[in-house]
């Protein structure tokens, strides 16, 4: 038996016909609320790490790196390089 409940004074109250939509709330996300934009003053900032690595675009070997979940939880995350030079950036090659 399902009783209901009030949260304010505690009444109880056995509920005759259960109703499943009363018990459960579904929320749905859209993928856009975690897409992380880098903006150009952020790319200004230098507190992400740098390695070395090389440019494809320039030749620089110096990139700043960053990682992100672009798949499902049970795979690896995609590894970003941005070059230190000419802010081109890239997937890390595997």
């Amino acid at each position: 038996m399902v009783m209901l409940t009030c949260t304010k004074c505690g009444q109880k109250k056995p509920e005759a016909e259960p109703n499943p939509k009363l018990y459960s709330k579904i929320i749905e996300h859209s993928p856009k609320q975690f897409v992380a934009i880098i903006g150009k003053e952020e790319q200004e900032l230098t507190t992400l790490p740098t390695i070395r690595a090389d440019c494809p675009k320039c030749g620089n070997n110096l990139a700043n790196v960053w990682q992100v979940q672009t798949r499902g939880s049970d795979e690896s995350s995609t590894q970003f390089l941005r070059c230190t030079q000419c802010n081109y950036t890239y997937r890390e090659s595997t």
